[in-house]
């Protein structure tokens, strides 16, 4: 069989809910909409963490972000980087003679060559490198040398750069790695794009915007659907759509995001559900039946190895690779396994009893968040935005040292039963006090684990 193209579309802090087809009944994405309809839908998909580059380095290396480096947002400490160690699917792939593409953002080193996409398995990357970007006043990092923003909307300037890259390389094996930053802060786009939400009076302005962002991000993706079809290469190209992490909610009155997501508990930063259940759809017209509904847990690190598996790439020996090749699950086939799944994040260095979880079936523990753990010094978020609008401000990270933490006894940690409480509403730990032990047992043992293997690589 022919090695089907890869097309990871990845957005950027966009919710279970902040589509049509996972509920949705308010927002404005047709596209997205009929690609569902057509494709496998995954209702129980989890992201590798509640935060951005954390997110990313387990999408692109099949590992716990922890083991690569990645552990924070904060690029200008550095937080950021993917361990040199590291091989991303585009190393992998590109062995496996495919072109290899980044459009969008990235998020895993922003100083240094030696951390830029082009030395990560990139052939060609058009992207900014840190956070987030204003999408009017951008800046982008093609190959290597800078572009100023030309009056185009970022996300359109995206859609277009991928549309290129397929029409370069329509005739031999691509993976292309579209990593819309919609709908991250800053809320900005097209008043046409936010009118019809501003007009029905229901939604904050901070909402309409984003609503307005993610439809005009839609109508991208139906530009590159399109482009499949119009080059006769559809049928053998695999399309993921999936968000990084849950939705922002933050600001005050009317630029206030909370918005529907389905009820879930938590959001952005959080280990709650809201926060690592993101939609996810997939279209391979070749190889899997579409029009399906796929309810089997799945999990970011799985995409390195079934991206592999499709393209008959082979996997590094050296890493242990902490996801599985899912296309037997993809294609009704058999269960995914019965194997527990870990997260935790906080600022900094991560603390072992700070906002982590573990799910193992349908149990899922909880570990809460610790506040002292989750603040920034007011200097690093000042630089983390200055960077975005004086690029030239650094030339390599900040080597700060960490602020010194004092933090209190952590609280108790939750059980919650997902089969018959998706929501989280339910504390179960003082009825189960040997489940708690057991996940808990797990969950110290993971991180023991992939903090060893991360401190090592420092």
């Amino acid at each position: 069989m022919v090695k089907p193209n890869i097309i990871v579309i990845l957005a950027d802090d966009l919710g279970y809910g902040d589509i049509g087809a996972f509920g949705n009944p308010d927002v404005i994405t047709p596209n997205l909409d009929a690609f569902a309809n057509e494709s496998v839908c995954l209702t129980q998909h989890y992201s590798a963490s509640p935060v951005c580059a954390p997110a990313r380095a387990a999408l692109l290396t099949g590992r716990y972000p922890h083991r690569t480096g990645a552990i924070d947002t904060l690029e200008a400490l550095g937080l950021d980087r993917l361990s040199l160690r590291e091989k991303t699917i585009a190393d992998v792939l590109k062995q496996a003679d495919y072109v290899t593409g980044l459009v969008g953002k990235w998020h895993l080193g922003a100083f240094d060559p030696k951390y830029h996409p082009n030395a990560r398995g990139f052939d060609e990357a058009i992207c900014f490198r840190g956070g987030w970007s204003d999408y009017w006043q951008w800046r982008l990092d093609y190959n290597g040398s800078y572009r100023e923003c030309d009056g185009r909307y970022l996300t359109d300037v995206f859609t277009q750069e991928a549309l290129e890259f397929i029409k370069r390389h329509r005739d031999r094996p691509f993976f292309l790695h579209l990593a819309y930053n919609a709908p991250h802060f800053p809320f900005q786009v097209p008043d046409e794009d936010a009118k019809p939400f501003r007009e029905t009076g229901k939604f904050t302005e901070g909402v309409s915007l984003i609503y307005g962002m993610i439809r005009r991000m839609d109508k991208g993706i139906g530009q590159l659907l399109n482009a499949l079809e119009e080059f006769g290469i559809a049928e053998n190209t695999i399309v993921l759509f999936t968000s990084d992490n849950g939705p922002q909610f933050s600001g005050k009155d009317d630029m206030c995001t909370v918005r529907f997501n389905c009820q879930f508990n938590g959001c952005k930063g959080l280990v709650y559900e809201g926060g690592i259940r993101v939609p996810a759809i997939i279209r391979w017209p070749a190889g899997l039946d579409g029009g399906r509904i796929v309810s089997e847990m799945t999990h970011f690190t799985d995409w390195f190895p079934t991206f592999a598996a499709a393209a008959n790439a082979k996997l590094p020996e050296e890493l242990n690779i902490d996801g599985e090749n899912i296309l037997p699950v993809l294609r009704g086939h058999r269960h995914s396994s019965d194997r527990p799944r870990f997260w935790q994040w906080n600022r900094y260095s991560p603390v072992r009893t700070c906002n982590a979880a573990v799910r193992h079936g349908y149990w899922k523990l909880v570990r809460p968040v610790i506040q002292e753990a989750m603040a920034v010094l007011p200097e690093h978020l000042e630089l983390d935005r200055r960077i975005k609008y004086d690029p030239g401000a650094l030339t390599d990270i900040h080597r700060d040292s960490e602020p010194e933490r004092v933090l209190p006894e952590p609280p108790p940690p939750l059980l919650f039963r997902l089969d018959e409480d998706p929501f989280e509403r339910c504390d179960l730990a003082d009825r189960y006090p040997d489940m708690v032990e057991r996940l808990g047992n797990a969950l110290d043992n993971w991180f023991e684990e992939v903090e060893r293997e991360r401190i090592s690589n420092v």
